[in-house]
């Protein structure tokens, strides 16, 4: 008989894999491939190209399309520097939580849609239930895309896609999309004495940073339309988060290096912010190479990933709003995979146990009685996918 385990043995052997972005991921895919596998769940690998990482589909049910995926990312953040008060890759309860790297994101979810498939497998299902692992969603989103493209027609499609990033069990329809680029000013060195004579990587890149804050305080005093009211800020919003670079107090900077993000609202177009800030990057390095032809701006795009629109009616929105009887409109300003899942023409919902306020913490955590709440809802979607 082969190994049958609860959703929190599972959470349990999921947070011992230490799975931070920068590392593999491949003992957790083997543990779980195997398991699925040992159940008569099938599955299919997707390897990662360059990086010793993969993701994961498996399908229990009917090889019939209308099913429902589940999916959550298999990488968690780095601990590292944070003060933690137990073993963060061992699950430990106290004070009616769960904490360890991972509880709230997102291998609480992980745990409970693996113990859905299987069970879906081993009592029967009249409609298809699968599952889908990424890597690398903590570094950019970067997972889901390769792995829906991969798929390819190794199983039928599902109807509907449930995200399971923490969102306390509601239903999130909408979320913002975001892209990130690193930006590499390259100066031209010379005594800051002579300061106009060289070109100052750290000075120019403040003309970028500058512009950012004008338009976003542009875009705060501007009245958002209906999709984008909903958001908390209602605007599609440029951020600056860490930076480096120059020399010497005395000395014009050689060197300034940047991140520069964009969260877009979904009711704004994705394509038109990206050649708004390429055209003001355009515009600062053309200043630049005024002053010495030498100095450029090295641009190199960290991620891209797209919104999630409101499907009102569709599969995904309605399925999750039966089974939870939240009837409330829920959107995010962080991204998820659902946005990637949408682009694919999978009718899709974001829906997870846990809070994101304690994603990413030292000591994070789920509540019991979150972990408890995910469980009932997998209970309840297969049931309702039993007699539909």
């Amino acid at each position: 008989m082969p190994e049958l385990l609860t959703p929190y043995q599972i959470m349990e052997r999921l947070v011992g894999f230490p799975t931070v972005s920068r590392d593999t991921n491949l003992p957790l895919i083997d543990w779980v491939e195997g398991y699925l596998q040992s159940h008569g769940v099938e599955t299919r690998r997707h390897i990662h190209a360059d990086e010793p990482k993969a993701g994961l589909w498996a399908h229990a049910g009917p090889m019939e399309e209308g099913g429902v995926v589940l999916s959550g990312h298999t990488d968690v953040v780095p601990v590292d520097g944070q003060n933690w008060s137990s073993d963060p890759f061992t699950v430990t309860e106290r004070d009616g939580r769960y904490y360890g790297r991972g509880c709230c994101d997102m291998k609480s979810f992980d745990a409970l849609a693996i113990w859905a498939v299987v069970e879906a497998q081993r009592n029967g299902t009249k409609r298809p239930l699968q599952l889908a692992f990424t890597y690398d969603e903590e570094v950019g989103l970067i997972g889901a895309d390769p792995l829906l493209v991969d798929l390819g027609d190794a199983f039928p499609k599902a109807s509907a896609a449930i995200i399971g990033e923490p969102t306390t069990m509601q239903a999130v329809t909408g979320h913002k999309g975001g892209m990130a680029w690193t930006m590499h000013f390259h100066g031209y060195e010379i005594h800051s004495s002579l300061s106009h004579r060289g070109v100052s990587a750290i000075m120019e890149g403040a003309k970028l940073i500058q512009w950012a804050n004008e338009v976003n305080a542009e875009s705060a005093a501007a009245t958002p339309n209906e999709i984008n009211a909903l958001f908390d800020p209602p605007w599609s919003n440029l951020h600056v988060g860490m930076i480096t670079g120059g020399t010497a107090h005395n000395i014009t900077a050689k060197d300034c290096e940047f991140v520069f993000s964009v969260r877009v609202v979904p009711g704004d177009d994705p394509a038109a912010w990206k050649k708004r800030i390429l055209d003001k990057v355009a515009e600062i390095e053309a200043e630049m190479k005024a002053i010495r032809p030498e100095a450029w701006i090295e641009v190199t795009e960290r991620f891209a990933g797209p919104g999630l629109m409101a499907e009102p009616g569709g599969a995904a929105e309605t399925l999750v709003r039966q089974v939870t009887g939240d009837n409330g409109t829920h959107v995010v300003s962080y991204g998820t995979e659902a946005g990637y899942f949408q682009k694919h023409g999978f009718d899709s919902v974001v829906c997870g146990p846990g809070d994101i306020e304690q994603a990413h913490q030292p000591d994070e955590y789920i509540e019991v009685a979150q972990f408890e709440a995910g469980h009932d809802f997998m209970k309840r979607l297969l049931d309702r996918l039993k007699s539909v």
